[in-house]
Protein backbone atom coordinates (compact mmCIF):
# COMPACT_ATOMS: atom_id res chain seq x y z
CA UNK A 1 0.00 0.00 0.00
CA UNK A 2 1.57 3.54 -1.53
CA UNK A 3 0.23 6.92 -0.76
CA UNK A 4 0.78 8.44 -3.77
CA UNK A 5 3.79 10.74 -2.89
CA UNK A 6 6.98 10.38 -4.78
CA UNK A 7 10.05 10.28 -2.29
CA UNK A 8 12.56 10.09 -4.43
CA UNK A 9 13.91 9.70 -8.68
CA UNK A 10 15.27 6.89 -9.49
CA UNK A 11 17.90 6.63 -12.19
CA UNK A 12 17.57 3.46 -14.37
CA UNK A 13 20.67 1.52 -14.81
CA UNK A 14 19.17 -1.50 -17.17
CA UNK A 15 16.45 -3.36 -18.09
CA UNK A 16 16.58 -6.24 -19.84
CA UNK A 17 13.22 -6.76 -20.26
CA UNK A 18 12.83 -8.91 -17.15
CA UNK A 19 14.72 -7.44 -14.37
CA UNK A 20 14.50 -3.53 -14.08
CA UNK A 21 17.93 -2.40 -12.11
CA UNK A 22 17.52 1.60 -10.69
CA UNK A 23 20.13 3.62 -8.87
CA UNK A 24 18.64 4.87 -5.83
CA UNK A 25 19.23 6.16 -2.08
CA UNK A 26 16.74 3.81 -0.52
CA UNK A 27 17.81 1.20 0.91
CA UNK A 28 14.89 -1.66 1.21
CA UNK A 29 15.41 -5.27 2.06
CA UNK A 30 14.95 -8.03 -0.51
CA UNK A 31 11.13 -8.45 -0.91
CA UNK A 32 9.87 -5.03 0.13
CA UNK A 33 7.62 -3.65 -2.25
CA UNK A 34 8.39 -0.30 -3.85
CA UNK A 35 6.01 1.55 -6.84
CA UNK A 36 8.01 2.19 -9.58
CA UNK A 37 6.29 4.62 -12.10
CA UNK A 38 3.06 3.91 -9.48
CA UNK A 39 3.47 -0.06 -10.39
CA UNK A 40 3.97 -2.26 -6.70
CA UNK A 41 7.28 -4.53 -7.95
CA UNK A 42 9.71 -6.63 -5.33
CA UNK A 43 12.92 -5.92 -4.80
CA UNK A 44 15.13 -9.46 -5.54
CA UNK A 45 18.57 -7.43 -5.42
CA UNK A 46 19.73 -5.10 -2.90
CA UNK A 47 23.57 -3.40 -4.06
CA UNK A 48 25.37 -0.55 -2.83
CA UNK A 49 23.87 2.47 -4.93
CA UNK A 50 20.40 1.46 -5.29
CA UNK A 51 18.50 -2.70 -5.92
CA UNK A 52 16.78 -4.43 -8.87
CA UNK A 53 12.88 -5.22 -8.97
CA UNK A 54 11.30 -7.75 -11.31
CA UNK A 55 8.51 -7.52 -13.98
CA UNK A 56 6.30 -10.72 -14.68
CA UNK A 57 4.49 -11.02 -17.74
CA UNK A 58 1.47 -9.48 -16.39
CA UNK A 59 3.53 -6.52 -15.07
CA UNK A 60 4.88 -5.64 -18.60
CA UNK A 61 1.39 -6.48 -20.74
CA UNK A 62 -0.20 -3.21 -18.27
CA UNK A 63 2.24 -1.01 -17.76
CA UNK A 64 4.31 1.88 -19.97
CA UNK A 65 7.55 -0.24 -19.81
CA UNK A 66 8.63 2.53 -22.62
CA UNK A 67 8.93 4.74 -20.15
CA UNK A 68 11.30 2.53 -17.65
CA UNK A 69 14.33 4.57 -18.78
CA UNK A 70 16.66 7.50 -17.48
CA UNK A 71 14.58 8.71 -14.65
CA UNK A 72 11.46 7.22 -12.58
CA UNK A 73 8.89 8.06 -9.49
CA UNK A 74 9.73 5.65 -6.69
CA UNK A 75 7.95 5.14 -3.34
CA UNK A 76 8.30 2.76 -0.96
CA UNK A 77 5.77 1.19 0.74
CA UNK A 78 3.73 2.29 3.50
CA UNK A 79 4.34 1.49 7.14
CA UNK A 80 1.48 1.03 9.75
CA UNK A 81 1.05 4.34 11.44
CA UNK A 82 2.84 6.24 8.45
CA UNK A 83 0.88 10.32 8.00
CA UNK A 84 -1.20 9.55 4.49
CA UNK A 85 -1.38 12.60 2.68
CA UNK A 86 -2.14 11.28 -0.67
CA UNK A 87 -5.14 8.80 -1.01
CA UNK A 88 -4.35 4.99 -0.51
CA UNK A 89 -2.35 3.58 -3.58
CA UNK A 90 -2.28 -0.37 -4.21
CA UNK A 91 0.32 0.17 -7.33
CA UNK A 92 -1.95 -2.20 -9.26
CA UNK A 93 -2.30 0.05 -12.44
CA UNK A 94 -5.57 -0.41 -14.21
CA UNK A 95 -4.26 0.90 -17.89
CA UNK A 96 -2.61 3.12 -20.07
CA UNK A 97 -3.61 7.15 -20.64
CA UNK A 98 -2.36 9.49 -22.81
CA UNK A 99 -1.52 13.06 -22.02
CA UNK A 100 -3.00 14.78 -25.05
CA UNK A 101 -3.06 18.60 -23.93
CA UNK A 102 -1.34 20.45 -21.36
CA UNK A 103 -2.40 24.17 -20.62
CA UNK A 104 -0.38 26.70 -18.73
CA UNK A 105 -2.46 28.83 -16.09
CA UNK A 106 -1.78 31.72 -13.59
CA UNK A 107 -0.96 28.73 -11.18
CA UNK A 108 0.12 25.79 -12.53
CA UNK A 109 -0.46 23.39 -15.67
CA UNK A 110 -3.82 22.20 -16.97
CA UNK A 111 -3.00 17.95 -17.99
CA UNK A 112 -5.36 16.27 -20.46
CA UNK A 113 -4.94 12.79 -20.27
CA UNK A 114 -7.07 10.36 -22.56
CA UNK A 115 -7.86 7.02 -20.86
CA UNK A 116 -9.55 3.46 -22.24
CA UNK A 117 -12.86 3.86 -22.07
CA UNK A 118 -12.88 0.73 -19.49
CA UNK A 119 -11.52 3.62 -17.28
CA UNK A 120 -14.02 5.82 -17.75
CA UNK A 121 -16.93 4.41 -14.71
CA UNK A 122 -13.82 4.69 -11.99
CA UNK A 123 -13.35 8.46 -13.01
CA UNK A 124 -15.50 10.84 -10.59
CA UNK A 125 -15.13 14.80 -10.44
CA UNK A 126 -12.77 15.42 -7.48
CA UNK A 127 -12.34 12.02 -6.84
CA UNK A 128 -8.38 10.41 -6.38
CA UNK A 129 -6.11 8.78 -9.10
CA UNK A 130 -2.66 8.25 -9.28
CA UNK A 131 -0.95 8.54 -12.69
CA UNK A 132 2.62 7.11 -12.29
CA UNK A 133 2.12 6.48 -9.02
CA UNK A 134 1.28 10.64 -8.27
CA UNK A 135 -1.72 10.91 -5.74
CA UNK A 136 -4.21 13.56 -7.94
CA UNK A 137 -7.27 14.78 -7.58
CA UNK A 138 -9.45 14.85 -11.41
CA UNK A 139 -10.65 18.11 -11.59
CA UNK A 140 -13.06 17.44 -14.18
CA UNK A 141 -14.01 14.08 -15.97
CA UNK A 142 -14.37 14.23 -19.76
CA UNK A 143 -16.31 11.98 -22.79
CA UNK A 144 -12.87 9.92 -23.05
CA UNK A 145 -10.41 11.37 -20.73
CA UNK A 146 -9.90 13.45 -17.42
CA UNK A 147 -8.47 17.18 -17.01
CA UNK A 148 -5.56 17.38 -14.09
CA UNK A 149 -4.51 20.40 -12.64
CA UNK A 150 -0.92 20.20 -11.49
CA UNK A 151 0.48 23.46 -8.95
CA UNK A 152 4.06 24.13 -9.63
CA UNK A 153 4.91 22.03 -6.36
CA UNK A 154 4.10 19.19 -7.74
CA UNK A 155 5.48 19.79 -11.09
CA UNK A 156 8.99 20.34 -9.09
CA UNK A 157 9.02 17.22 -6.81
CA UNK A 158 7.90 14.88 -9.68
CA UNK A 159 8.50 14.18 -13.44
CA UNK A 160 5.49 15.96 -14.89
CA UNK A 161 7.85 18.65 -15.48
CA UNK A 162 9.21 16.95 -17.81
CA UNK A 163 6.16 14.98 -19.26
CA UNK A 164 5.31 16.07 -22.96
CA UNK A 165 1.93 15.70 -25.68
CA UNK A 166 2.26 12.05 -26.39
CA UNK A 167 3.17 10.78 -23.54
CA UNK A 168 1.90 7.08 -22.06
CA UNK A 169 1.02 7.18 -18.52
CA UNK A 170 0.54 4.59 -15.82
CA UNK A 171 -3.64 4.89 -14.52
CA UNK A 172 -4.36 3.80 -11.24
CA UNK A 173 -8.05 4.73 -10.49
CA UNK A 174 -9.11 4.97 -6.64
CA UNK A 175 -9.81 1.37 -4.96
CA UNK A 176 -12.99 2.15 -3.73
CA UNK A 177 -14.04 2.95 -7.34
CA UNK A 178 -13.15 0.08 -8.35
CA UNK A 179 -14.86 -2.25 -5.94
CA UNK A 180 -18.03 -0.02 -6.21
CA UNK A 181 -18.32 -0.95 -9.36
CA UNK A 182 -17.65 -4.56 -8.98
CA UNK A 183 -20.40 -4.66 -6.15
CA UNK A 184 -22.65 -2.72 -8.86
CA UNK A 185 -21.88 -4.49 -12.11
CA UNK A 186 -22.93 -8.04 -10.32
CA UNK A 187 -25.65 -6.68 -8.74
CA UNK A 188 -26.58 -5.40 -12.79
CA UNK A 189 -26.05 -8.77 -14.04
CA UNK A 190 -28.45 -10.21 -11.38
CA UNK A 191 -31.28 -8.31 -12.68
CA UNK A 192 -30.67 -8.95 -16.39
CA UNK A 193 -32.53 -12.27 -16.51
CA UNK A 194 -32.05 -14.73 -19.39
CA UNK A 195 -35.54 -16.20 -21.23
CA UNK A 196 -35.13 -19.41 -19.73
CA UNK A 197 -35.34 -17.58 -15.93
CA UNK A 198 -38.28 -15.72 -17.20
CA UNK A 199 -40.40 -18.38 -18.39
CA UNK A 200 -39.22 -20.91 -14.76
CA UNK A 201 -40.51 -17.93 -12.95
CA UNK A 202 -43.47 -17.76 -15.51
CA UNK A 203 -44.12 -21.70 -14.38
CA UNK A 204 -44.22 -20.54 -10.94
CA UNK A 205 -47.51 -18.89 -11.04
Amino acid sequence: MFNGLIREFGEVVKFDGKTLSLKSNLKPNIGDSIAVNGACLSVVKVFDNGFNVELSDESKSVLAVQNLKGKVHLEPALKVGDRVDGHFVQGHIDGLGEIYKITTLKSGFDFFIKLPLNLMPLMANKGSVAIDGVSLTINEVLKDGIRLTIIALTMKDTLFGEYKVGRVVNVESDLLARYTKRILGYKDKKKELSWEEIDHISSLY
